[in-house]
């Protein structure tokens, strides 16, 4: 908004007619990012989309499963938002985890519901 000198009402409003487009969307705090034409986004929580590589990849119970860096890398955000991911996939009984620097392995494949 510096750089342009228009005020945050400006830039919210042409931001909101841009999501209308469907060139830009929202992100959480409140910020904005631009959408690449054509691209496909995934909006499902990151713990679901984490889950779908045991299914994917048929990994099954005992099977490795892939590092915290090799998920942030893979799904393009950091490694503590995939360590959040990843325990709530340890609560849910689908990870184990065997400690600090040990690898986590795959407990259950989760069930797919359908959706109505």
């Amino acid at each position: 908004m510096r750089d342009y000198k228009i005020s945050r009402g400006v830039a919210l409003r042409a931001f909101s007619v841009l999501q209308k487009d469907g060139v830009a969307e929202p992100v959480p705090g409140g910020r904005w990012r631009v959408v690449q034409a054509g691209a496909r986004v995934d909006r499902r929580p990151l713990e679901e989309r984490i889950a779908d590589i045991i299914t994917d990849e048929g990994l099954e119970a005992g099977a490795a499963f892939p590092s915290a860096s090799a998920l942030a890398t893979r799904f393009g955000v950091s490694r503590p938002t995939v360590t959040k991911a990843l325990d709530k996939l340890e609560a849910a009984g689908v990870l184990a985890s065997a400690g600090q620097g040990k690898v986590r392995t795959v407990r259950a494949v989760p069930n797919r519901e359908e959706c109505s």
